[in-house]
């Protein structure tokens, strides 16, 4: 599976944007997609899974303003980022698991090439 992502761009402080994950083949059978984030200087850390069934995990910093989901009949899955920080700053990464509920990097098979969101304040 290849996972392409895009979405990304600059924004100020308090703005929205949506970033998409469009992969390669149907990702119905694929059990959990994500979207991880790494700052400069910082490691990879996970922002937002979703599962087959749409149950959705979020990493404390994003909850409340980001949202997960996925579009099986486009392949897709998106992040609707909102109200963003500039902590939030980063190079965001789509990824894919066989696993039902991945809990780590490690645990995804698929990443996609990453997409740069810079938050101005």
């Amino acid at each position: 599976v290849q996972l392409q992502a895009s979405g990304g761009g600059l924004v100020q402080s308090g703005g929205s944007l949506r970033l998409s994950c469009v992969a390669s083949r149907d990702i119905f059978s694929i059990n959990a997609m994500g979207w991880y984030r790494q700052a400069p200087g910082k490691e990879r850390e996970l922002v937002a899974t979703i599962t087959t069934g749409g149950s959705t995990n979020y990493a404390d910093s994003v909850k409340g303003r980001f949202a997960i989901s996925r579009d099986n009949a486009k392949n897709t899955v998106y992040l609707q980022m909102n109200s963003l920080k500039p902590e939030d700053t980063a190079v965001y990464y789509c990824a894919a698991s066989s696993r039902m509920l991945p809990t780590k990097s490690a645990e995804y098979d698929y990443w996609g090439q990453g997409t740069l969101v810079t938050v101005s304040s």
